[in-house]
């Protein structure tokens, strides 16, 4: 039987079984190379895509702007001052309108319930371009990027260092453990991945065969990594917690010598952006062989053009 998901909002890959998460990102390989080759199909021209953003943003932003290009869809660009979502007027009624008028709506900002709303009252697809709890576009471009490399998911090692509570933590644990990717979370004790999210993930590794461990030890975390990810150690919103994360996360900083850890030279480096050279990533890693950050920049694009492609009527 074929996937089909038109009509289906990406809220959290939660909701996506290890075929739909399988699919999208052969699909978004696919769409990758018939842009390289000046393919375009135009398989959203007349669609409508609404994006609103709360929280600023290089990479989600350009990345839908440019895939509704190519595909033939017009978006349309909001910020918090230029409508009333949640202010003068509720998510419900907001939702409602811009499901009149839109065949899609993205939707990035802090709430998770907000994402959830948009879906549930608008009626067409909603797309969680970040929040608090979760990243799942931003998942999606990693596991091209892994599958580029590597020519598979299942069965690799991939450890995220740093702050395991963070949206990123949740939206890559999600992911393996649906795929089947061992997953491992370095973190200090503080700042675990929350117990809820960990024994959904738990759930999820059952059936894929994933192994999902959270450890506040470098060395026993990385030993043996195909992947080694971190991300900002400040969230948006918590820059009032900077000098307490430093101390928190010193010891979980991406150098040489925790690269050299893995004891595979062929481990890869990724982050998702914007990174702080020398903060939780050193300069001398993240301009290294191994990091494939631009690759999967680039791959926002591709993969967020296939969510589009594959979920807007």
């Amino acid at each position: 039987m074929g996937i089909n998901l038109k009509g289906k909002s990406l809220l959290t890959l939660m909701d996506f079984s290890k075929a739909e998460i399988t699919y999208l990102v052969d699909l978004a390989a696919d769409l990758k190379a018939k842009k390289k080759s000046g393919i375009f199909e135009k398989n959203l021209q007349n669609k409508n895509i609404a994006i609103i953003f709360e929280k600023p943003s290089t990479r989600t932003r350009s990345s839908f702007f440019v895939a509704s290009s190519d595909e033939g869809a017009n978006a349309d660009y909001m910020n918090k001052n230029d409508i009333q979502l949640g202010h003068k007027e509720s998510v419900e009624d907001t939702a409602r309108v811009l499901g009149r008028m839109f065949d899609g709506i993205a939707f990035r900002g802090s709430s998770q319930d907000t994402v959830e709303k948009l879906a549930k009252y608008s009626g067409v697809p909603v797309f969680n371009a970040l929040t608090d709890l979760d990243h799942p576009t931003q998942v999606l471009a990693d596991f091209l990027t892994v599958k580029e490399h590597f020519g598979k998911l299942e069965g690799l090692k991939m450890v995220y260092l740093g702050d395991g509570r963070n949206n990123m933590a949740n939206a890559l644990m999600i992911g393996a453990s649906k795929v089947g990717m061992n997953f491992t979370v370095g973190a200090p004790k503080e700042l675990f991945t929350g117990e809820e999210i960990v024994n959904k993930c738990m759930e999820f590794a059952k059936e894929s065969g994933a192994d999902i461990n959270v450890t506040d030890n470098v060395a026993e975390a990385v030993k043996g990594a195909d992947i080694i990810y971190t991300d900002v150690w400040v969230s948006m919103g918590e820059e009032d917690q900077t000098d307490k994360r430093k101390k928190l996360l010193g010891d979980y900083q991406v150098n040489k010598a925790v690269m050299d850890m893995t004891g595979n030279p062929q481990c890869i480096f990724l982050h998702c952006l914007p990174a702080i050279h020398d903060m939780e990533v050193t300069h001398e890693v993240f301009e290294s062989s191994a990091s494939l950050v631009f690759d999967e920049a680039e791959n926002r694009m591709h993969t967020i053009k296939a969510c589009l492609v594959a979920m807007v009527k």
